[in-house]
């Protein structure tokens, strides 16, 4: 039996991006951002920012693509996953993303793409890429 699980609190580091496959199946990807803080030896606080590379499928792609915005609090849940192509090129690439299927917003009030300042549109809670959006 194996696991492949990832769990992510972190902050939306540029607006999402919505492209569609040729079959018509929408991919959403963005970045997020997590810190962390430490005391190094010296006594000295060091902040260390991680970025990850998220990518959502389908309906839960449409639903990132609409309330995400860069800045926005959210808890990623997903697959690590790792590929490789060959650029146009002919350079070797690889990457690893997060495959997200559950996300949550949670800022308790903030601003979306479509809606302004005061929408309660973070307050949307759970979503995953099966079950319907609950606002």
């Amino acid at each position: 039996m194996s696991i492949n699980k990832a769990i992510l609190i972190g902050r939306v580091g540029k607006d999402p991006e919505v492209k569609y496959t040729p079959a018509g199946a929408p991919v959403c990807n963005f970045s997020l951002a997590t810190d962390e803080s430490y005391k190094d030896k010296s006594g000295n606080k060091v902040q260390k920012t991680e970025w990850h590379n998220i990518q959502a499928w389908n309906k839960l792609a449409e639903i990132c693509g609409k309330y995400l915005v860069k800045g926005k609090l959210v808890y990623i849940e997903g697959k690590i996953q790792s590929r490789s192509w060959e650029d146009k090129e002919g350079m070797k690439r690889q990457t690893t993303e997060i495959v997200a299927n559950d996300m949550k917003m949670l800022d308790s009030k903030g601003q979306t793409k479509s809606e302004g300042p005061y929408s309660d549109a973070g307050n949307a809670g759970a979503v995953n890429g099966l079950d319907d959006v609950p606002f």
